[in-house]
């Protein structure tokens, strides 16, 4: 039986972030677009990813506080009896945000005339896809041009294969009860964000990392307090320390300390977190002999890859493997192919980590800027000196500002605190408009805010902070 043939403009690969808001955007602009999905409408991002993670952080959050009140641990006075926790109530309702969020992004493809077929795609040529769909049904499809948003996969590591007790963050994120001991590899800002959602449910947890401190992507000066709360927390945190694999009967994973040292550290579930890899096999890619760069699709400032109309976008492409780059870079994709003149010149990305506290970085770090050889100025203003900060018990961290000496231009911004990710909209938006201190510094901000703290470091860089 030979497959069904459609025809096209657009034929977008992948319905994550990057792939529906693609489409979304050209179906408003009148370009018949067909969108293929192998699994759920949403991606790694809504269905296994961003949204299920904050979901489930929050939850751990509020059942911790709940602990705290019933231990007499809370400043506020607030006593309770001992709570309990139903995981797979949690779960439940995390589950009920996806599906609400996802229900969402395939009534806005209908809505703006995206076709969805449900199937995994193999290319055949820049013009040609085929799906193979449920029921065995094959579809052909013809298009103009062909946009690749395949996203990206959780890394194995040698001897710690995903099955059994080693997951990744996928299994993590909706467990059936919670593990006694859960061991996490790798301290970036997957492992630590579930490994401390873990550790607040009630699991006992131990992290290794390979480097010499948590965060190892970020400076010293911001992992710093999320290293203290994870002491707080009672999360062991082994340095300098290398996974050699599962003992022979699986009930324990075998590690090379800093001291090097071979010991085993008994675990009922192992989470790897060491990173995530270009998806790019499965679905024909090499059939293309694009251009790449390591691992990652190799793309122009246009998204445009080496092959005429193939057009490549979000985590195939590379880092920083960020939803919100992915969303960006999409619509800019459907508006060129609409005969719009745009490129993806973002003067800053956020990139936001929900630890506890969490982490914000915006634009150039302080040593990035003198690695760039700018002279530059930079100050920070502490939390503990912002009175909102205090009334919500929030006083670990602070916000740094980073600006040209010569003119105080805004070149970066870097937050730790609790709730700092939603200031990152102000950092970005600083940069994005060529602000000066004297631009933050003089705007007037809300009393009591957190906010007030992104005011007082601009102050405070401009020689008069007036809190500290």
């Amino acid at each position: 039986m030979s497959p069904h043939t459609e025809n096209t403009t657009l034929l977008v690969i992948g319905g994550g972030p990057g792939g529906y808001v693609a489409a979304i955007r050209a179906g408003q602009l009148g370009i018949p677009t067909v969108l293929v999905e192998g699994e759920q409408l949403g991606g790694t991002c809504l269905n296994i990813g961003c949204i299920p993670s904050k979901a489930l952080i929050h939850a751990a959050e509020e059942f911790h506080k709940a602990c705290s009140y019933a231990s007499g641990e809370s400043v506020l006075g607030i006593r309770s009896g001992s709570p309990a926790i139903d995981v797979g109530t949690t779960v439940g309702w995390k589950d009920g945000i996806v599906k609400r969020l996802t229900s969402g992004v395939g009534a806005l493809l209908k809505k703006n005339g995206v076709k969805v077929i449900p199937g995994w795609a193999n290319i055949l040529d820049g013009k040609t896809v085929e799906v193979s769909g449920p029921g065995g049904v094959t579809t052909r499809i013809r298009c103009e041009h062909l946009l690749l948003a395949t996203g990206s996969e959780a890394v194995e590591l040698p001897g710690l294969a995903f099955g059994g007790p080693v997951v990744s963050s996928t299994e993590a994120l909706s467990p059936s009860a919670l593990p006694a001991h859960l061991v996490v590899v790798g301290a970036g800002y997957i492992g630590l964000e579930l490994g401390t959602a873990y550790r607040k449910l009630g699991a006992r947890v131990s992290v290794i990392e390979m480097a010499g401190r948590v965060l190892p992507a970020y400076d010293d000066e911001l992992a710093r307090p999320v290293a203290a709360s994870l002491k707080r927390l009672g999360i062991d945190v082994h340095l300098e320390s290398s996974v050699l694999g599962m003992t022979e009967d699986g009930k324990a994973v075998r590690m090379q300390n800093a001291g090097g040292e071979d010991i085993a550290i008994e675990a009922d579930r192992v989470l790897v977190a060491v990173g995530r890899r270009p998806r790019t096999t499965g679905f024909g890619l090499e059939s293309l002999l694009l251009d790449m760069n390591g691992r990652a699709v190799k793309i122009d400032n246009q998204c445009r890859t080496s092959m005429r109309n193939v057009w490549a976008i979000g985590d195939l492409t590379g880092e920083p493997m960020l939803a919100h780059r992915a969303m960006a870079q999409g619509e800019m994709v459907a508006e060129i192919i609409a005969g719009k003149r745009r490129h993806f010149t973002p003067a800053a990305i956020p990139a936001v980590c929900f630890t506890d506290p969490e982490v914000v970085v915006v634009g150039l770090t302080p040593q990035e800027a003198e690695r760039q050889g700018i002279a530059c100025i930079s100050a920070s203003f502490p939390y503990a000196a912002n009175g909102r900060a205090m009334t919500i018990e929030n006083t670990d961290g602070f916000v740094r500002v980073v600006a040209r000496k010569d003119n105080h231009l805004i070149l970066g911004w870097q937050a730790v605190g609790g709730a700092v990710s939603e200031l990152s909209t102000a950092f970005v938006q600083s940069i994005e408009m060529g602000a000066q201190l004297e631009d933050v510094g003089g705007t007037i901000h809300a009393h009591p805010t957190l906010g007030e703290a992104v005011q007082e470091a601009a102050l405070r860089a401009l020689g008069h902070a007036l809190h500290i």
